[in-house]
């Protein structure tokens, strides 16, 4: 894995996915953490392609990409989840081509979930298919709803077999209020139970999936 200044491997790339460990420090005591965004940063990059992640400070990153491989970098929290931050408010840029995402990003424990609530893209390429759930609206937008199993592959618990979940934003935005809790009861009503959180954040993701590659920039503060 790489090193960076606050450490977290997280997984990112759909086909992809590699988190045989999670190792992060924390800026402050435990109550400030649940206090601030921006507290938790994280920056994977695997491949051989020309990948920036930059800690500005504060709630904010930058990140610069292209070539072959992928990275997902971004700021959040640790733990996540909607007992501890109800929305996540978010402005920035976001420029991409190819496959990627501008998502809120995470995982839970018992059961072991990957979970992507995605806000905006230039290509949508998973790597494992999808099943379409249902979908929902509310004041923030409307979303559909996925699921994919990810077999045998490394987690943040070791190679194991989960689920992801997807929320997918029909109306691409940078920039809002994500309602977590929101999206966590609707996968719920559709039997996709999840289990006590581990790390969240709001994430830049590219990544190269068969011929199609991704390059961008983007600059985002969390709230």
């Amino acid at each position: 894995m790489v090193l960076f200044s606050l450490l977290a491997a997280v997984s990112l790339i759909p086909g992809l996915l590699a988190v045989p460990s999670q190792l992060f420090e924390r800026l402050g005591t435990p109550s400030d953490v649940e206090k601030r965004a921006g507290t938790f940063f994280s920056f994977w990059s695997e491949g051989g392609g020309n990948f920036r992640c930059n800690n500005a400070g504060g709630g904010s990153y930058t990140s610069s990409w292209s070539g072959n491989g992928g990275f997902v970098c971004g700021k959040g929290y640790s733990p996540g989840g909607s007992r501890l931050v109800t929305t996540i408010k978010y402005t920035g840029s976001y420029t991409p081509t190819g496959p990627g995402y501008l998502a809120l990003y995470g995982w839970t424990r018992s059961p072991l979930i990957e979970y992507y609530i995605i806000e905006s893209y230039d290509v949508l390429a998973p790597g494992e298919p999808w099943t379409k759930k249902g979908n929902f609206t509310f004041e923030e937008g409307s979303y559909d709803l996925y699921t994919s199993t990810r077999v045998n592959k490394p987690s943040i618990e070791g190679t194991r077999t989960f689920q992801q979940y997807w929320s997918v934003r029909t109306e691409k935005r940078v920039g809002g209020t994500i309602t977590t809790g929101r999206h966590f009861t609707e996968w719920q009503k559709v039997g996709l139970n999840m289990g006590y959180h581990d790390y969240q954040i709001l994430a830049t993701e590219g990544f190269t999936n068969g011929a199609l590659t991704s390059n961008g920039t983007s600059s985002i503060t969390v709230d």
